[in-house]
């Protein structure tokens, strides 16, 4: 009691966040009962017929076992390459910022790189067009002015994964850089500055002091994406490739898939149970992977 009277204030402000966690991500678990029903619209959640057999909506997805898989390692493999390449980059973004001493300069710079992250797939997909467009793009005019013919990347699967990890590091990395930065901002610079006296050159300062003291950092925000590691991005899909048919060998992703097969055929259960075991299955990779960290850093653990 005497710790709400001292810091009641506190509290006070934290309540509509907190308002915010039980209205939008606990209370909706109660619906997660729609994964073992027979959805039907006129029923609603809690008053359709329970599913028969209990697991029937689990059943699509595993029964189509190839297609299941291939979304399964598509979005495993994406979401690696995404975090991989997207903390290097913004590492990297971060340091340089870092290394500026114009502080106004550095603020202009931030305000330019966070521009892409508010925009939408839709627009982002519409430039992309713009550029890898087999008639009109501005790649394929230069390809077909060296080579007299044109290559069409909207026919072309595979390439699609150099592209999509492009297009993810330019339009996020430079808000994920931010977090880097503040990061570095509260290193001690006095570690800097006898390093310096040591004859350190700034190459040597960056991998031995500050991307060493960075790694918690890294690992925590690893281990928070651990968790969507099942999850992939439809509205990029969307945007990106319009959902090209063609192209569904590397793009087809678990969210993808679910779209394709349940949402679009009013399937909501099916949908359901899909987002119930990409919930279920990250839960148990964070708690692996938490594991995993325990045993090389405990102090860069979440618990």
């Amino acid at each position: 009691m005497s710790a709400l009277k001292k810091d009641g204030l506190l509290y006070m402000m934290a309540l509509p966040g907190i308002l915010a966690l039980l209205a939008f991500s606990y209370l909706p678990m109660a619906g997660s009962i729609l994964v073992f029903k027979e959805y039907r619209f006129d029923g609603g959640i809690f008053n359709s017929p329970w599913a028969d057999p209990i697991f029937k909506n689990f059943q699509f997805f595993f029964n189509n076992f190839d297609t299941a898989m291939r979304a399964t390692f598509n979005t495993i493999m994406f979401n690696i390459l995404f975090f991989v390449f997207g903390t290097i980059f913004a590492v990297a973004i971060a340091i340089m910022l870092n290394e500026i001493s114009s502080r106004r300069f550095v603020k202009v710079n931030q305000s330019i790189m966070f521009f892409p992250f508010f925009m939408s797939w839709m627009v982002i997909g519409s430039i992309l067009n713009a550029i890898l467009n087999n008639e009109t793009g501005f790649l394929n005019q230069i390809i077909k002015s060296i080579t007299g013919s044109t290559y069409d990347f909207y026919a072309t699967p595979w390439i699609w994964i150099p592209i999509l990890v492009i297009v993810v590091i330019w339009q996020s990395t430079g808000y994920n850089s931010i977090i880097y930065f503040g990061v570095l901002t509260g290193f001690d610079s006095s570690m800097y500055e006898a390093a310096e006296v040591d004859g350190a050159s700034k190459l040597q300062q960056i991998f031995k002091i500050t991307i060493p003291m960075l790694k918690p950092t890294i690992i925590i925000l690893f281990l928070l994406s651990v968790g969507n590691m099942l999850r992939g991005n439809l509205n990029m899909i969307i945007g990106l490739t319009n959902m090209n048919p063609i192209l569904l060998p590397f793009t087809d992703l678990i969210d993808v898939f679910v779209y394709r097969s349940g949402v679009r055929n009013g399937e909501m259960a099916f949908a359901s149970a899909i987002s119930l075991y990409q919930s279920v299955f990250g839960f148990f990779l964070v708690i692996i992977a938490n594991k995993i960290t325990s045993w090389y850093d405990k102090d860069s653990t979440l618990f």
